[in-house]
């Protein structure tokens, strides 16, 4: 099973330009499944009904989130949709619409996907370890082989530790919110891909996707600042990922940079 997975979509720049790459990308790797993070496609922030259907009609199987995923009242009925592949953070307070978890099946294959978010320097939310476990508990009875975990998470000390607590256990475990794509990719010992963060899609000459001078004026200040998106050229942080199908373990990772 071959699994392309694309960080951080930001803003309408980034959605557009997620449109103009993701075929040719998903034609050349033979992709079988496409997830795409898209918490901050909305311009401005956060994601709308609108993002997410371009993300979709662009070439995405499933959309995975983070801690900016209710920002836009507009998205909490379609993340309520049973069978609309958007994802929050599993481990999100109970009351918080929709699901974290999803098995997604293709060509006799079948996928299943989980979105967690970290708890150091990130907003309230459940212990991710012991989330972690119950998801494998609902995959396990669903006897689903191939799992990905998106890790939504601030520090790489805790991403690290997860990508190592669920080594064996799951696929792959990709790390998304910092927008940096980092260069650790590997398989872990037990045949669990993973890398820090998969980086961010959209305008390369920006502070994480925001206008250069809000972010310095906010960090230099420390006085409010609303937060803009830039235009100008883009760039695509994203993951290959293959696997046995059989055992769900990982045989490949491949960390690609698209500008």
């Amino acid at each position: 099973m071959i699994i392309l997975f694309v960080g951080d979509v930001v803003s309408t720049a980034g959605c557009e330009f997620l449109r103009k790459k993701l075929p040719e990308i998903k034609k050349k790797y033979n992709v079988d499944f496409c997830i795409v993070n898209g918490e901050n496609s909305a311009q401005g922030n956060g994601i709308l009904p609108q993002s997410a259907n371009h993300i979709f009609t662009s070439g995405a199987d499933l959309i995975t989130t983070g801690n900016h995923v209710l920002r836009r009242n507009e998205i909490h009925s379609m993340l309520e949709e049973e069978h609309t592949p958007v994802l929050r953070p599993q481990n999100m307070h109970r009351t918080v619409p929709g699901k974290g978890v999803y098995i997604s099946e293709k060509k006799g294959m079948r996928l299943g996907v989980a979105n967690i978010m970290g708890s150091v320097y990130m907003d309230s939310v459940s212990n991710p370890f012991d989330c972690a476990d119950s998801i494998l508990e609902f995959f396990r009875k669903e006897n689903v082989k191939n799992i990905l975990i998106d890790f939504h998470a601030e520090a790489t000390a805790e991403k690290r530790a997860m990508g190592f607590y669920l080594d064996s256990r799951v696929s792959a475990v990709l790390g998304t919110h910092t927008h940096v794509q980092t260069a650790d990719e590997q398989i872990l010992p037990g045949g669990t891909a993973y890398i820090t963060d998969a980086g961010m899609t959209g305008v390369t000459h920006s502070v994480l996707g925001v206008k250069i001078e809000c972010a310095t004026q906010k960090m230099r200040t420390g006085m409010p600042v609303k937060f803009e998106n830039p235009e100008g050229e883009c760039s695509m942080g994203c993951v290959i990922v293959e696997t046995d199908n059989k055992t769900g373990r990982a045989v490949r990772i491949e960390r690609l940079f698209i500008s």
